[in-house]
């Protein structure tokens, strides 16, 4: 595949190239964004983190964005959520792509992981990306089509032990974007579920978890050899060829055709694997 060829037949379809990113103050997002603004898109960034929204847009305007706007807003408050992407297709004249990677994560034993993290995790990564998609469908097509990207998970589908209310938020998100693109096609919007796996960016900077889990994390995390960056602009290629479906690194991609063909010998894979992991583990620690 060839990244940049993909990225121009992007700019080709939206011509008018005004994207709106969640969670676009860093992270996936920011990457998301700046490989935007280099092709001289108008940029809409929404996220909680003030001070970020604005060292973002800075940067942004000198990456060549042709213009910025920024929002600081919580994505579980709907009714603000709204008014934020309202104004955002204000500034730009529409909106033409919605990338939706404001998220958090949780880990730990589904018995240890309190009820109140299960809402938090619910709360942000399901019905924050729900309540996005409803505020930035009615600009998409009011623009005669559009392209929405949800961020999930390679954990929506591998759904690794020690990662329940996480794993089930990004199922859920998956199920939501396969639902919309049912429901839409027929406007020309098409919505793409990402679901990548480990690569560097600060999703556990707010993580809740064990300790034990979290460092395990953040371990896997920084032994990827994948940037944010680089997730990007794969992300936005293959979505702009039309993928509905996007998994990477491409080890991943096995996981996830094994986990489609074969869901009952993946269970047990998994199953076995987690076995290795602990006695591992164990031997580690000398017994």
């Amino acid at each position: 595949m060839n990244i940049q060829r993909c990225l121009a037949r992007l700019d080709a379809r939206f011509p008018n190239r005004r994207g709106l990113i969640t969670g676009g103050a860093s992270g996936l997002g920011l990457a998301v964004a700046t490989t935007l603004a280099a092709r001289g898109w108008k940029l809409a960034l929404l996220d909680l983190d003030v001070q970020r929204l604005g060292e973002a847009a800075r940067a942004l305007s000198a990456a060549g964005a042709a213009a910025v706007t920024t929002h600081a807003v919580d994505t579980r408050d709907a009714a603000a959520l709204t008014a934020a992407v309202d104004a955002s297709a204000a500034t730009l004249g529409g909106l033409d792509l919605a990338f939706n990677s404001a998220g958090v994560a949780a880990a730990g034993r589904f018995l240890d992981t309190p009820a109140a993290d299960w809402a938090w995790v619910t709360d942000i990564n399901l019905l924050g990306v729900a309540s996005s998609c409803r505020a930035e469908l009615p600009h998409l097509l009011a623009a005669g089509g559009g392209l929405i990207v949800n961020v999930a998970s390679a954990a929506g589908f591998v759904s690794g032990a020690d990662m329940s209310a996480y794993n089930a938020s990004k199922a859920a998100v998956i199920a939501l974007s396969e639902t919309l693109a049912q429901e839409h096609f027929a406007d020309g919007v098409q919505v793409t579920a990402a679901m990548p796996g480990f690569f560097r960016t600060r999703l556990l900077e707010q993580a809740r978890a064990p300790a034990p889990a979290l460092g395990m994390a953040r371990k896997i995390m920084h032994a990827s050899n994948l940037e944010a960056d680089v997730v990007a602009r794969e992300i936005l290629a293959r979505a702009a060829r039309g993928a509905g479906h996007i998994v990477l690194p491409r080890e991943y991609r096995f996981l996830w055709r094994f986990k489609r063909v074969a869901p009952a010998a993946f269970q047990r894979f998994m199953i076995r694997y987690r076995a290795k992991k602990e006695a591992e583990a164990r031997a580690r620690r000398g017994g």
